[in-house]
């Protein structure tokens, strides 16, 4: 029976600030809910711009590579709904890199002014959905003009 001795480097223990931050990042890295524990989603987020005017509500979706045909805009009540599907540029491909958003997306908010839905306009810019709903004539900003006497 032989007996190996093996010297005790201390330092070769040791990793750099670099290593440890990468296994920092990689054991506490959390994925959003709609992604799975792989990495790959199956819904995308979407991302919104809301604003408005004396005379209008503007709803903003960034939907790069969307096509109006994909998407479905609803009203019930208050609430307003943006559903549709973000389609890969290429299908049954291996990627190299794939970071670019595609699947199902839906996404609700509620309005809390009264609109006028039967006007409202929605279209397409530079891969934008640009939804206008026009706020209701009774709460729309009145002016009154002064008259002299």
């Amino acid at each position: 029976m032989s007996t190996q001795v093996r010297i005790w480097e201390p330092f070769k223990e040791f990793v750099t600030l670099r290593e440890a931050m990468e296994h920092l990042f990689e054991d506490s890295l959390v994925w959003p809910r709609s992604w799975p524990a792989n990495g790959r989603r199956e819904s995308v987020y979407l991302p919104l711009d809301v604003y408005t005017t004396d005379e209008e509500v503007v709803v903003v979706a960034s939907l790069p590579g969307a096509k109006p045909e994909d998407v479905e805009i609803t009203f019930e009540g208050d609430t307003l709904t943006l559903k549709g599907e973000i389609k890969p540029v290429m299908q049954h491909t291996r990627y190299a890199i794939h970071e670019l958003a595609h699947g199902n997306f839906i996404r609700s908010l509620t309005i809390n002014v009264p609109v006028d839905t039967d006007k409202a306009e929605a279209v397409f810019e530079n891969g934008r959905l640009i939804l206008r709903i026009p706020k209701s004539e009774k709460i729309r900003p009145k002016q009154i003009k002064v008259k002299s006497a």
